[in-house]
C-alpha cells in the first residue's frame, strides 16, 4: 500500500483581476508525517516563478470545511457548500485561493483510509526521528 497520496486540485486565485484563470495545485499527504498535509503550487503559477509549498495540519483542513479555522499563516473556511477558501499569509503578502470542497473531501477521505484520524501517533517512529535529530546535531 502506498504511503503517499497526491491529488491535483483546481485552485482559483482571488485577486483584483476579475475571473482570474484557475491555477493547478496539488494536495499531498504522507503517512510518515501523519498530522500534516501540503499544498503545492507549481512555479508557473507563482509570482516568484518557483514552486511554493505550504504545510499545515490535516485537522485544520478538515475543520475548515465546516467553519472558519486557523489563526496563523494558513486559514481555511467554507465558501458556500461547494467551495473552500484557503488563505496563505506570508511577509510578502497574502494569497487567497478557492478550491472545490468535493476535491478536499475526496482527498481527506483518502488520507483517512490511509491513516484514520486519531490514530496518527501509530505512524510515528520516534526512535528513527530521534536518531535523525542526533545525526543532524553533529
Amino acid at each position: 500500500m502506498s504511503t503517499v497520496i497526491e491529488q491535483p486540485v483546481e485552485a482559483r486565485l482571488v485577486a483584483a483581476a476579475p475571473r482570474m484563470p484557475s491555477i493547478p495545485a496539488t494536495l499531498h499527504y504522507d503517512r510518515r508525517d501523519p498530522f500534516a498535509v501540503r499544498m503545492t503550487f507549481p512555479a508557473p503559477a507563482t509570482l516568484e516563478g518557483v514552486e511554493v509549498c505550504w504545510t499545515f495540519s490535516r485537522e485544520l483542513l478538515t475543520a475548515g470545511l465546516h467553519g472558519p479555522e486557523g489563526h496563523g499563516d494558513v486559514r481555511v473556511r467554507p465558501y458556500g457548500y461547494d467551495r473552500t477558501v484557503l488563505e496563505f499569509h506570508a511577509p510578502e503578502g497574502t494569497a487567497v485561493v478557492h478550491v472545490h470542497s468535493r476535491d478536499v473531501r475526496r482527498f481527506l477521505r483518502a488520507t483517512s483510509e490511509l491513516v484514520p484520524a486519531g490514530l496518527e501517533h501509530l505512524q510515528l517512529d520516534l526512535d528513527r526521528d530521534l536518531a535523525e535529530l542526533m545525526r543532524d546535531a553533529r
